[in-house]
């Protein structure tokens, strides 16, 4: 059971770790207009809050995934069952911050980047459990 806990703790970080980048590219017009910068702004300060959220949840995932899941194949699920936290996340989102003013609206090429971005991220993860198991399967073989 609390292999299963913990499994899901993952899944979850992993969903907000995809889920503070899209809603970041999707409001940026809302956030330009709440906080009354420039839209140039706004996009340098979202891609320097990607590169550093990309770093150092990399290396917390990584760690987490190393001492909690003790690389067994079944931190596998952890690829898909993120799934079901993003969606949870952005419908909550939506629904306590809806879209009142027209000009909020994303522009099209940032769905372009998001599902880009959504089409990639499996792998990403599975590249992270990946590197997780290896690691502490070279530990126990020298020990």
């Amino acid at each position: 059971m609390k292999y299963f806990l913990k499994l899901n703790a993952i899944s979850i970080l992993y969903a907000l770790m995809i889920f503070i980048p899209v809603q970041l590219i999707v409001n940026v017009y809302r956030i330009s207009r709440l906080i009354s910068w420039e839209i140039g702004t706004i996009n340098i300060l979202t891609g320097i809050i990607l590169l550093i959220e990309v770093i150092a949840g990399t290396i917390i995932l990584y760690f987490l995934t190393k001492k909690w899941l003790n690389g067994r194949k079944a931190n596998l699920w952890t690829i898909i069952l993120w799934i079901p936290y993003f969606v949870l996340f952005i419908y909550v989102f939506v629904t306590l911050f809806p879209v009142t003013y027209g000009g909020d609206d994303p522009n099209p090429a940032s769905g372009l980047l998001i599902i880009g971005g959504l089409i990639v991220y499996p792998f990403y993860i599975l590249i992270l459990n990946f590197f997780s198991m290896t690691s502490d399967e070279k530990t126990i073989k020298t020990s």
